[in-house]
C-alpha cells in the first residue's frame, strides 16, 4: 500500500443546540457568516449564530442570498466583501451550496491574485488560513461539505460543475446542530440522503479506500438504510441519525476521493437541471453495474452491511442495486432519467459532450474501473433509458 493522507477538521460539534459551541470562537474579532436564499433566517438559525458570535465578542457581517449551484461570479462578489470587511473567522450556514461557495470565497479572499483556472485543477491550492479560519455548520444531510475538501462551483459560460478538490479547503470547525435539518422539505430530505449513500458507496469502492476510510463507509451505509424512509416521512431521530450519517460519508469520501456517479452528475447537473443528490441516486445502480465486474466483493460487504439478502457476492450485488431502485421509488426518484422527464431530444443533443467531459472530471480517476469516452457514453445512454448495463 501507497503511503496516504487523511484530514478531518480540527474540531466537530454535534447534537441539539451544538450553533451554541460557537462560543468558542471568543478571541476572533470578526466573523464574515454566508448562507443562501433564506431558509436559514425563516428559521432563526441565522440569528442565533450572529447572536452566540456577538457574545462572544466578533463583529459580524452576513453575506445572504448564495445561489443553489453558485456561479463563478457569486464566489468573486463574495470574495470582494470579504476583503472590505477583513474577517478572522468565515462561517458558512446552509446546504451543500453556501458551504461551497463560502469555501471558494475564502480562497480568492486570502488569494485575491488567483483565477478560477488557477484553482480548478485537483489539489492546486494554495495555503490558506493566512487571514481566517473556516466554521461550517450544515443545514442539509447530504452533501457533507462540512467536513469535506471540496467545493463545487459552476461554471454558467460552459454549463460545466468544477468539483474544486484541496485538502486547504477542509473546514477548521463543523458543526452538526441537529436542530437544524429539521426543516428540510421531504423532496430536499430524499435527494440528499441518496447524495450521502452515494458517498458511502462510492469511497468504499474508490482506488483510494483505505482501514481509515471504510468503517465510516460502512457505518454511513447501515445508517442510511436504517433511516432516511423513515427521515423522509418526518422522523425526528431519523432525521438527526441521517444528519450524523451524511457526516461520516463525508469524512469517508473526503479521503478515499470518488467515482463516476459524481463525474456523470457534475455534468448532467447544469444541463438537465436536475438536482445533484437525485441525479447520484438515478445514476448509483448504473454504475454499480458497470463497476461489479472490477470489485464485486466490495459492493457485496456493503450489502452485507445494509442487512440485504444473498449468498454469493454476486447475489448480493443485486440486491444492493434493486435496494437502491426500490428506496428510490420510495422517495418519489425516478429510476431513469426519461423517466425523470428529459426530453430525448436534449439527451440526445448533450450526450457525446456529457460523456467526453465526465470522463476528465475530477472523480474520475478514483473510479474503480477504468472508462473511457465511449464507455461513459453507453453507461449515460443506460440511466437514460433505464437498460440494465451488461458490458
Amino acid at each position: 500500500m501507497n503511503s496516504f493522507r487523511f484530514t478531518l477538521p480540527r474540531d466537530l460539534y454535534a447534537g441539539p443546540g451544538a450553533i451554541e459551541e460557537l462560543k468558542v470562537l471568543k478571541g476572533h474579532k470578526k466573523a464574515m457568516i454566508c448562507t443562501g436564499g433564506g431558509s436559514m433566517r425563516r428559521g432563526g438559525f441565522l440569528q442565533k449564530v450572529e447572536k452566540v458570535c456577538q457574545e462572544a465578542g466578533l463583529e459580524t457581517q452576513t453575506f445572504e442570498g448564495i445561489q443553489p449551484d453558485p456561479s463563478i461570479e457569486s464566489v468573486y462578489d463574495g470574495a470582494a466583501k470579504m476583503r472590505e470587511f477583513n474577517p478572522d473567522v468565515i462561517i458558512a450556514i446552509g446546504g451543500g451550496s453556501p458551504i461551497d461557495a463560502a469555501k471558494a470565497m475564502w480562497v480568492f479572499y486570502e488569494h485575491p491574485e488567483l483565477t478560477f483556472d488557477d484553482i480548478k485543477d485537483p489539489f492546486s491550492i494554495p495555503p490558506l488560513r493566512q487571514k481566517a479560519i473556516f466554521v461550517a455548520i450544515p443545514s442539509t444531510s447530504g452533501t457533507a461539505s462540512e467536513v469535506t475538501a471540496f467545493s463545487v462551483i459552476t461554471d454558467y459560460s460552459t454549463g460545466i460543475k468544477y468539483p474544486l478538490a484541496d485538502f486547504n479547503l477542509t473546514p477548521d470547525i463543523a458543526v452538526l446542530d441537529t436542530d437544524v435539518p429539521e426543516t428540510m422539505p421531504p423532496k430536499l430530505t430524499a435527494h440528499t440522503g441518496m447524495d450521502a449513500l452515494t458517498h458511502a458507496t462510492e469511497a468504499y469502492v474508490s482506488k483510494f479506500a483505505n482501514g481509515f476510510t471504510d468503517p465510516l463507509a460502512k457505518q454511513a451505509i447501515s445508517d442510511i438504510f436504517d433511516n432516511l424512509e423513515a427521515s423522509y416521512s418526518g422522523d425526528e431521530e431519523a432525521r438527526s441519525k441521517m444528519h450524523i450519517a451524511q457526516c461520516l460519508a463525508g469524512m469517508a469520501f473526503s479521503n478515499a476521493l470518488l467515482g463516476i456517479t459524481h463525474s456523470l452528475a457534475h455534468k448532467i447537473g447544469a444541463i438537465f437541471h436536475i438536482p445533484h443528490g437525485c441525479c447520484n441516486a438515478i445514476l448509483l445502480p448504473y454504475v454499480i453495474q458497470f463497476n461489479k465486474k472490477v470489485c464485486m466483493a466490495r459492493y457485496a460487504d456493503l450489502a452485507r452491511v445494509a442487512g440485504l439478502p444473498g449468498r454469493t457476492d454476486e447475489q448480493l450485488v443485486i440486491s444492493y442495486e434493486k435496494a437502491i431502485q426500490s428506496m428510490n421509488k420510495e422517495l418519489g426518484i425516478a429510476n431513469s432519467f426519461q423517466e425523470h422527464g428529459v426530453t430525448e431530444e436534449l439527451y440526445l443533443a448533450h450526450k457525446d459532450a456529457i460523456a467526453h467531459n465526465a470522463v476528465l472530471d475530477a472523480c474520475t480517476p478514483e473510479n474503480p474501473r477504468e472508462v473511457d469516452d465511449e464507455l461513459m457514453g453507453r453507461i449515460l445512454e443506460c440511466a437514460y433509458y433505464g437498460k440494465k448495463v451488461t458490458f
